[in-house]
């Protein structure tokens, strides 16, 4: 089971809705796991958009502060708890977590342990944990997009949707990405057609590029732009909204940005002209536990064999050590990168 450790824990702690410079740093002895858990020593966690938000107190169901965030990790296992097939220690997994991967050491459900491909880098793998799972489920569960399609991904440079454009050519799809003009290079690099986020005439830029529309889009932002990206449907076409970025900056209420998203969807859904709309969270099924570890294991174990036989290309924004970990967020806040900052501990 490995052996106890005498070595302290260094974590991040979010004490409230704080600016990035009031993350804290804290160090408490090493806990040891109980049955069913592992004790993951972390080499990689992302900085990723669900962070950005619950440091704002907007994020749809984050539990009270003060709490360790990290919403997912890649790391070796360091200790193994009663039950748990001793053979684990040594070698290195990825997990999904919610909270809790911002930490020199985490506590794990061995049950959610994904083996990572030997060979491939720690922080290389974490940028396609959340982000990998997240784009291939909405790729190929939810829009079943196939070879020959055209498809729009918003925040194509970011880090799901930089994972997004590259499956969906993997797919043989169409990609037209939205970012930034500063990334448009980045886009066309990963094999997508870039257009400005911010063109008051998007929809026709992208109208020009598919004439009868997109027969999927993948779309982050939310708000009343949403609109304009359920209109750019084909006929048989498929909008998969996954988050409401464009209200994180804004006052009041986390949770109503997201219903008044899911009225809008459920009002779509019932137009009878053959147009599907899905929100996407990665959590749906997770009652039924070993089914939905069971579909994390087959998704993400797809994404990283793609990664480790060099066919995904990782967007390793920045390295930043543990400690730095304000200045983690504001780089992964800044909209001046591509692909996902990871915090190195």
């Amino acid at each position: 089971m490995g052996k106890p450790s005498t070595e302290q824990v260094l974590e991040v702690v979010l004490p409230g809705a704080v600016e990035p410079d009031g993350l804290e740093l804290r160090r408490r002895d090493r806990p040891s796991p109980s049955i069913g858990q592992a004790l993951v020593r972390v080499e990689a966690s992302g900085v990723s958009f669900a962070e950005q938000q619950m440091r704002r107190a907007k994020y749809y169901d984050q539990p009270a502060f003060p709490f360790v965030p990290g919403y997912d990790l890649v790391g070796t296992v360091a200790e193994v708890g009663p039950g748990v097939d001793p053979t684990l220690v040594g070698r290195r997994f990825a997990a999904l977590t919610k909270i809790g991967g911002w930490a020199s050491h985490a506590l794990v459900d061995a049950a959610d342990l994904v083996p990572v491909p030997d060979g491939v880098d720690p922080a290389e793998a974490e940028t396609v944990v959340v982000n990998g799972l997240t784009a291939w489920q909405m790729l190929h569960g939810i829009a079943k997009v196939t070879a020959g399609q055209t498809v729009l991904v918003h925040g194509a440079n970011g880090g799901v949707g930089s994972t997004l454009v590259q499956l969906a050519r993997l797919a043989g799809a169409r990609v037209i990405g939205t970012a930034s003009p500063r990334h448009h290079d980045a886009v066309r690099a990963l094999g997508a057609t870039p257009i400005d986020y911010r063109d008051t005439d998007l929809p026709a830029k992208v109208r020009e590029l598919a004439p009868d529309g997109v027969d999927a889009v993948f779309d982050h932002v939310g708000g009343p732009g949403v609109v304009d990206s359920y209109r750019l449907l084909a006929p048989r076409g498929t909008l998969v909204a996954y988050g409401t970025a464009s209200t994180r900056d804004q006052e009041g209420s986390s949770r109503l940005p997201v219903l008044k998203l899911f009225v809008r969807l459920l009002w779509w859904n019932a137009l009878p002209n053959g147009r599907t709309t899905t929100f996407f969270n990665i959590w749906a099924g997770r009652r039924n536990a070993a089914k939905f570890r069971a579909r994390m294991t087959r998704d993400l174990g797809a994404v990283f064999a793609l990664l480790a036989e060099g066919s995904l290309r990782p967007q390793v924004a920045a390295r930043v050590p543990l400690e730095q970990v304000a200045n983690a967020m504001r780089l992964a806040e800044s909209g001046t990168v591509t692909g996902k900052v990871v915090l190195v501990p």
